[in-house]
Order: structure tokens, then C-alpha cells, then sequence
């Protein structure tokens, strides 16, 4: 089979496609032959050894996939071969991938390849970094940083459909912004031209949001604790502009706030929390409240321009590489 493999650390030229022995399905197993495999943030850290859980070289890329199920292993009973699922793997950017089955979730018919790469970790991380880490109540403020991007729309959409009050995103162009809003941002914020704390300030009459969505870390995370109410939360789930300066926690003291990691695949080891995120998410998408921004394919060999688009900030929505 081909793979996306890299060997050492650094750019988008260290990756390479090559011809690999395709995976042995093991006892509690599952082996997805793969369709599309979503491009993540989390790729790029990765890549360059940045990445929170560090991977041994030489690797496989990739990290969420969408496909049918090519294989079980014994003691695998909830999964039938040739059944269509979504889900994450590591290894995910190949034409298989070996994962554990309580990591695949089912896609509905009227959901493409693509769309459905779209959901295991940028759709799970807006659910539950928002209900399940922030405990978004009915009727809060919520912030959104980089709104266009994959996790963002949806981090955009998720929160209205768990009741938000009023949700805000920041994005760096007209083009973006106007996407943020079309998905259902109550305002947006070019925050290359706005103070993004005066403005939300400015929005809730000085009181602040309840949650903030914070991927890009940074001097972005620092000022966003600005911005928070008191019992506010902030979320930081992602580091796009690198690390931020220390936070004095003295800062957080006199209106109780708090400053709350999000990691995903720890969140998947409670049983049922993947399931029923997934679940949810895909009937949002049913009933039309929930819209999966699928805005740039590439074949799997084109893997490196992909991933310099990423990390060049030159995408909106979801990136998904089509494998085949």
C-alpha cells in the first residue's frame, strides 16, 4: 500500500509517499481501508516534533480517516466488514490503517468520504472541548479564535446548537469573516485590525464571555483571559503561533477563572464520550444545523502542499486528502 512516511523532523518536503507492507489486523483490531484522511494542525506539529504526544521515526502520517472496514480482529463484534466508519488512526494518511475499534464511529448514508473525515477530531474537539471541558451552559458567551478554520466553523456551530447565548469569532480576512458569519457567529472580529479584548468588551457591555475557544495560544491565549466574565473558561486546545509568555495565575484569582487543557484522544478513553459526541454531531448534521465546510481535496501525493497551505494559514474549513 502507500503511505505518507516521514524520517526526520522539519518541512513539508520531509514527507514522502511510498510503498509499505499493508498492516496485519490484530486481535481487538480493525483494519479501515481508507477513502479520505483529514488534515489536522496536529499533522504539521508533528511533522516538525512539536507535537504533544511525540511519535517515534521513521513515522506514518496522519491522524483521522474516513473508509470501510477492510478487517476485524478476533474479540471485534461491533463492526462488520465492508461497513462504512469514520474515525481516528494513527498512520491515517495510507491506503489502510490498523486502529481500535472503539475509536471508529458509523457514517450515515448521505454523508460523503470527505465530509465524514471531517468529524473525528475537529467536529469531536468543538463538542467537547465546549461540553464536556468548558461545561457550556444554555444562554453563555462564547469566543471563537480562528472561527474559519476546521476546528473553528464548527466550534462556531457546536456552541448554538448546545443553546450559546451569543457567539463571536475572529478571523483575518473579509473572505473569513464572512464565512464565520454565514455559519452563524452573532459578530465577527478581524483581529489584524481590531483589539479583539476591547471589541468583546465593547459587545457583552463590558461583561466579558463566558468560554473562550483558544487553538492558537500564544499572546492570543495571554489576552484572552482579558476577555473572560467572572466563572469564565478558556479552552486552550491548540498552539498555532507557538508558546505564550507564563500566565500569572494571580490574574485568574479575583474572578475565579479558570484556564482548562483539551487533548482529545484522553478525552476518548472514557467509555461513551466518543460515541455520544459523534452521535450528536451527526444528527445536528441531519436535522441541517450543523454544516461541514469541506473547502480544499487533495490526492494523497500532493500531501506536502497540503500541509504548507495549512500552516500557511491559506485554508478555511476542513483540508481532507482523497485516497482512493
Amino acid at each position: 500500500m502507500q503511505a505518507v512516511r516521514f524520517y526526520e523532523h522539519g518541512g513539508p518536503e520531509v514527507l514522502r509517499l511510498e510503498d509499505v507492507p499493508t498492516p496485519e489486523v490484530r486481535a481487538g483490531m480493525v483494519l479501515v481501508r481508507v477513502r479520505a484522511a483529514g488534515l489536522n494542525f496536529a499533522d504539521v506539529l508533528q511533522r516538525q516534533g512539536k507535537y504533544v504526544d511525540p511519535v517515534r521515526l521513521p513515522a506514518t502520517s496522519g491522524l483521522e480517516m474516513a473508509g470501510e472496514v477492510a478487517a476485524v480482529g478476533d474479540g471485534v463484534e461491533a463492526l462488520r466488514v465492508g461497513q462504512r466508519v469514520t474515525g481516528l488512526a494513527r498512520g491515517a494518511m495510507a491506503e489502510y490503517a490498523l486502529t481500535l475499534p472503539q475509536l471508529l464511529f458509523p457514517i450515515p448514508d448521505e454523508m460523503d468520504d470527505a465530509s465524514a473525515a471531517a468529524l473525528p477530531i475537529q467536529g469531536l474537539t468543538a463538542y467537547h472541548a465546549q461540553r464536556t471541558t468548558a461545561r457550556l451552559e444554555p444562554g453563555e458567551r462564547v469566543l471563537v479564535h480562528a472561527a474559519a478554520g476546521g476546528v473553528g466553523l464548527m466550534a462556531v456551530q457546536v456552541a448554538k446548537c448546545l443553546g450559546a447565548g451569543a457567539v463571536y469569532g475572529t478571523a483575518s480576512t473579509a473572505e473569513k469573516l464572512a464565512l464565520v458569519a454565514a455559519h452563524g457567529a452573532d459578530a465577527t472580529i478581524d483581529y489584524t485590525h481590531e483589539d479583539f479584548v476591547a471589541r468583546v468588551k465593547d459587545l457583552t457591555d463590558g461583561r466579558g464571555v463566558d468560554v473562550v475557544m483558544d487553538g492558537v495560544g500564544g499572546e492570543v491565549l495571554l489576552q484572552s483571559v482579558r476577555c473572560l466574565a467572572t466563572f469564565g473558561r478558556l479552552v486552550t486546545y491548540g498552539r498555532s503561533s507557538g508558546y505564550p509568555s507564563p500566565l500569572e495565575p494571580w490574574r485568574l484569582v479575583a474572578q475565579n477563572l479558570a484556564v482548562l487543557g483539551f487533548y482529545l484522544p484522553r478525552i476518548l478513553q472514557r467509555p461513551g464520550l466518543g460515541e455520544v459526541g459523534h452521535a450528536d454531531l451527526v444528527q445536528w448534521y441531519q436535522e441541517g444545523r450543523l454544516r461541514i465546510v469541506v473547502s480544499q481535496t487533495y490526492p494523497l501525493a500532493a500531501v506536502a502542499e497540503a500541509q504548507r497551505a495549512l500552516e500557511e494559514r491559506r485554508t478555511v474549513g476542513k483540508v481532507v486528502l482523497l485516497v482512493g
